[in-house]
């Protein structure tokens, strides 16, 4: 036994002198390394835009598993994967009445982003008296400008011929976006050229909401911006800052003032060439808020209904409201100018019907 471990101990010390080829060792553990590396980066940018937009619609699932919504989808609008939605509709809403629609389109740079994951706006806003439409698009490489935009549209006319089926009012239609989903929201809004190629009248979206936009962009930086929009020709009619109109759509333009994702002067830049045209916007700062906190405010139990914050939700709220209620004022002063209008026709016929019949001797006037 001795003699074994006398052996073992020499031969030890021989290999301990040996020398080792260089780098062998080190080489193996640096690919190693790299490789991991290389594949927990993909996974990461592979699962979490994902995971990170179903959140918090997971969470809000689990705080209204007792609501009673009526969900639809999804359907499709267009042949495209990407082209399908989702309805949402409280079972409460009277069957006798059609309410006003919010179609929202969701954020996620262009690249990822499922209209599905954003159930938590149809929650929220169906008990509201809505009707919501969650619409996806075309995301890159295929949505590159102006797919988003192209199916945008095609959305808003899906919605315009079908939603009464619904309860929907396609009248009354509003339009919301977050982040990206806000670009494409606010761009429908303000150039036309998509919503008139597929013959929808220009008074066909009554309001817009834009939250943490990016609307003033150039030049583009590297990233999904350019990936979008990089190989457009004419860049500046990507910009909706420079679509602002007198006669555009009422917007509210909101932002959170920690936002490093989009920046807060994006809002301010389009707000400021609107109101200076003579639009109706309204602009919104949240002051401690961020990029993902602006959105994930309109899920429960963030918005405010338990423990979070309802300064989104009410902004947003009070903005459909107010122009619901503007509509209403005007279907009501333009009926009553159609009535006078027919009233005043009416008594013209009845007095030229009356000469036209005295001066063929039918009606003799009065003897004075």
């Amino acid at each position: 036994m001795g003699k074994h471990r006398a052996s073992w101990k020499r031969w030890s010390r021989e290999l301990e002198k040996k020398p080792k080829e260089p780098g062998g060792c080190c080489l193996f553990q640096m690919i190693f390394v790299l490789a991991l590396t290389i594949l927990a980066y993909n996974l990461w940018h592979w699962i979490w835009p994902n995971v990170r937009h179903d959140i918090p619609n997971t969470i809000d699932r689990a705080f209204s598993a007792n609501d009673r919504i009526e969900q639809r989808g999804p359907l499709a609008y267009g042949n495209h994967e990407d082209r399908q939605l989702y309805i949402y509709r409280s079972e409460d809403a009277p069957e006798d009445a059609l309410q006003p629609v919010l179609i929202f389109f969701h954020g996620g740079g262009w690249a990822n982003g499922d209209p599905a994951q954003y159930g938590f706006i149809g929650r929220n806003f169906a008990p509201k008296g809505f009707v919501v439409v969650n619409a996806g698009y075309r995301l890159l490489p295929e949505g590159k400008y102006p797919a988003m935009l192209a199916d945008g549209a095609a959305a808003l006319r899906w919605t315009t011929q079908n939603i009464r089926k619904y309860g929907g009012d396609p009248e009354r239609i509003y339009l919301m976006g977050h982040s990206a989903g806000a670009y494409n929201a606010v761009m429908l809004g303000l150039d036309r050229r998509w919503t008139r190629r597929l013959g929808l009248p220009d008074d066909t979206i009554d309001g817009v909401i834009g939250l943490a936009g990016p609307y003033d962009f150039l030049p583009l930086e590297e990233g999904n911006a350019e990936d979008a929009f990089g190989e457009t020709q004419r860049i500046a009619e990507t910009q909706p800052v420079n679509f602002a109109r007198a006669d555009a759509p009422p917007m509210l333009l909101a932002t959170g003032f920690q936002d490093e994702a989009v920046e807060p002067a994006n809002s301010r830049a389009l707000y400021d060439a609107l109101a200076a045209k003579g639009a109706r916007a309204r602009h919104a700062v949240f002051n401690d808020m961020g990029h993902a906190g602006i959105i994930m405010t309109l899920a429960r139990p963030f918005d405010g209904s338990r423990i979070g914050d309802p300064r989104v939700e009410d902004t947003v709220t009070t903005f459909l409201r107010e122009r619901l209620q503007e509509a209403a004022r005007e279907r009501t002063r333009a009926a009553r100018r159609e009535r006078e209008l027919q009233a005043t026709r009416t008594d013209t016929d009845e007095g030229g019907a009356q000469e036209e019949a005295q001066a063929s001797g039918d009606i003799q006037p009065p003897e004075g």
